[in-house]
């Protein structure tokens, strides 16, 4: 079973355009559990503070509310402690939490829509892709 852990800009753009490549991802893990989900409490904090921005709660539609919807999904994914700590591997430091959940966690992948991150394309054998690139994986 692939295991994936999907960067909070994953999430959000799930929710924002549901139609796109990050929502259908959402709904083939949801639908047909084709992946497993690896999350960590500092991934977790992360899509609830980006939830909880103005500029992302005016594109969503229909009135939804992303935290119930999260803390929902959030329930299906393999949990891991945070005991991973990398630091100075990403150029942003904010996405190192992404490539400890992986490790943590066993993930071959780490999904997301961020051209920094995505430069670095692998880290470990943790092959970092966009949500497009995930979907053909999944096939």
């Amino acid at each position: 079973m692939i295991r994936a852990v999907l960067d909070g800009n994953v999430y959000v753009s799930a929710l924002i355009q549901p139609d796109g490549p990050p929502g259908r991802i959402v709904a083939q893990f949801l639908r047909e559990a084709a992946f497993e989900v690896v999350l960590s409490p500092a991934i977790v904090e992360e899509v609830l503070r980006a939830f909880a921005y103005p500029k992302v709660r005016k594109h969503l539609r229909g009135g939804k509310d992303p935290i119930p919807w999260f803390e929902d999904l959030a329930l299906l994914v393999d949990m891991v402690a945070g005991e991973v700590a990398l630091t100075g591997v990403c150029g942003d430091p904010e996405d190192d939490k992404y490539l400890a959940a992986a490790q943590e966690g066993r993930a071959a992948f780490v999904v997301t829509g961020d051209h920094q991150f995505l430069a670095l394309k692998e880290h470990e054998g943790i092959r970092i892709v966009t949500p497009r690139a995930f979907l053909d994986i999944l096939g």
